[in-house]
């Protein structure tokens, strides 16, 4: 009895009622269309014609079964009428032939059966009523109903019974309807290929948002809180013996946050309208920009870094692609940032451009950084997770550079290789891993030095 009169029977029911309704503008077309082939007669004053009608419904129903938007209204009634999970149908407009001629198909059986279904709902009922009350009421005793058996003296406590019947066939052919609805939807209105596809990249696009987010969060926020960590500490430390240093790492930490302030709205701004650029953000540092006042703020922090940069002919970071000066500003800001975390002395950076090794007409850009590791117990020490490193091989990955991270003769090196030509980076834009921040990003890390 759930099964056919349950909740979701009813559903499935209220479905086809709403099929049958869809159906009536085109029945009433081919109507008219019956009226002006048969002299006049109308559609409902024979069986026939009624049917010729409908027939003539069906084929109007499936050309306009054809457009976009016919899918994804009939998906948003099959999910919330059939009881069909939302995972096995499509979203968004049909876009190819073969969805667009799917579509149809169920447009078509959907309006075709729902009309039935409609029909022997709208004449059954009543007539089951009738049908119902024929022992109790005399007049509908002797009314004429084309059925002799009904008027007949030993006859009129039957038709109850037939009216059970006749309302038990219009919801057995309900059920099955409504079952063969829900059991062709998702062959009909279910994903093709390229809809797969689509959702796949749509998927990926939205990964690759969010794990830049998570980058620049990462780098910027993470490096601001390490400087301004340090600083506090060490102002702490001499507050009653040195006030001028005191003053100095409040300048700093001033300066510092305000900074990572700019930043972080421009993060947001991403989040907002999708892009920073032209919302009156602050822009992402670069290498020309900040490079400078990134190793001053180290500095200050109480982190010494020596410092030898050879940006090429041009002897400034300016000419770099501005793609390449971003990211290797990141990578630089988190190469600095682990070295306040985890190093100790000072830090040695070096930033060349050159030609790659054989090919003098590919140039790219070399950065190395080393420092000595905090120790112990006599090795390295390691804090969990790696995710700056692995953040600074995805952003190498998206350039078709790479990173290598691991201690070398008691000293940590980070060295990362970044393309500057076109075709490099236009080959690296296509790859997976720079599209989904994938943990396979081109990394080498020294299995005794760990993730930092």
């Amino acid at each position: 009895m759930r099964r056919l009169l349950g909740g979701r029977a009813r559903l499935r029911w209220v479905h086809q009622i709403l099929g049958g309704a869809l159906l009536m503008p085109y029945f009433m077309v081919g109507s008219v269309a019956v009226s002006l082939v048969s002299d006049g007669s109308s559609a409902f004053a024979s069986f026939p014609l009624f049917l010729a009608a409908y027939a003539m419904a069906l084929p109007l129903a499936a050309v306009t079964g054809l457009f976009a938007l016919v899918r994804p209204m009939s998906v948003t009634a099959v999910r919330a009428l059939c009881g069909v999970p939302g995972e096995q149908l499509a979203d968004g407009p049909a876009r190819s032939r073969a969805a667009r001629g799917r579509t149809s198909a169920w447009w078509t059986l959907h309006l075709g059966l729902g009309a039935l279904v409609s029909g022997m709902t709208l004449a059954a009922t009543p007539m089951a009523v009738v049908l119902f009350a024929v022992p109790f009421v005399s007049r509908l005793r002797r009314a004429e109903f084309g059925l002799g058996w009904v008027g007949s003296q030993a006859s009129p406590y039957l038709a109850p019974f037939l009216g059970l019947a006749l309302m038990a066939v219009v919801v057995l052919c309900a059920a099955g309807a409504g079952a063969l609805l829900a059991r062709m939807a998702p062959v009909l209105l279910g994903p093709t290929p390229a809809d797969r596809l689509a959702a796949a990249e749509e998927r990926a696009a939205d990964l690759a948002v969010r794990n830049r987010l998570a980058r620049e969060l990462h780098d910027a926020v993470g490096h601001a809180l390490s400087a301004v960590t340090l600083q506090a500490v060490a102002a702490r430390r001499v507050l009653d013996t040195d006030p001028e240093f005191v003053r100095e790492a409040l300048a700093a930490i001033e300066d510092t946050t305000r900074r990572t302030v700019g930043e972080l709205d421009a993060v947001l701004g991403l989040l907002r309208d999708g892009d920073a650029v032209g919302t009156g953000m602050a822009p992402a540092p670069t290498l020309h920009t900040d490079l400078a006042g990134l190793l001053d703020r180290t500095r200050a922090a109480g982190t010494p870094v020596a410092d030898r940069q050879r940006p090429g002919p041009s002897g400034s970071w300016e000419q770099l692609p501005a793609i390449v000066s971003r990211e290797a500003y990141r990578i630089v800001q988190e190469g600095l940032s682990n070295a306040m975390k985890h190093g100790k002395g000072p830090v040695e950076l070096s930033m060349a451009v050159r030609s790659a090794p054989g090919e003098q007409d590919r140039r790219e850009l070399e950065i190395t950084m080393t420092n000595r590791p905090e120790r112990s117990g006599g090795r390295a020490e390691r804090t969990g997770g790696g995710r700056g490193l692995h953040g600074t091989a995805e952003r190498a990955a998206l350039l078709g550079g790479t990173v290598e991270a691991g201690e070398r003769e008691g000293r940590w090196r980070l060295r990362a290789v970044l393309p500057l030509t076109g075709a490099d980076r236009e080959r690296a834009a296509g790859a997976t891993v720079g599209a989904t921040g994938d943990a396979g990003a081109d990394v080498t890390v020294d299995a005794a030095g760990g993730h930092r």
